[in-house]
């Protein structure tokens, strides 16, 4: 049974790229370009979430910074590895204090993508 990824990204053509890249690798992919697919993460249950820090939709001051910090304080999405995505240059220190399990830098390699998301996901 192929593992499932969550990718959330605002960007229509980097979510579009990823899906296609993660679908090619035989994962099935579920995407969505906000943050409100994870009100019912638990019934969704991915291996991972892959997950852009900047998402436009939101109006107040959460990210995906706090969005992965959120998910791994809560014991029943905690053990799900959280990946933050973003161009900022201190994406390492942002994803270290959401708790994320990793980072991607965009622009990201389609080789780093799928070597970073194999790593990650669980067997």
């Amino acid at each position: 049974m192929a593992k499932k990824i969550l990718v959330i990204e605002d960007d229509k053509d980097i979510r579009d790229t990823i899906v296609y890249i993660l679908e090619e690798e035989g994962y099935d992919v579920l995407s969505s370009g906000d943050s409100k697919i994870l009100k019912n993460v638990t019934e969704h249950n991915p291996h991972l979430i892959l997950m852009d820090n900047w998402l436009t939709e939101w109006k107040s001051d959460a990210n995906g910074q706090q969005l992965s910090k959120q998910l791994k304080t809560n014991p029943k999405t905690q053990h799900i590895p959280v990946i933050i995505i973003s161009a900022v240059s201190n994406i390492k220190q942002i994803a270290e204090e959401g708790l994320a399990d990793s980072y991607l830098q965009k622009p990201f390699d389609m080789d780093v993508l799928v070597e970073i998301v194999k790593k990650h996901v669980r067997s």
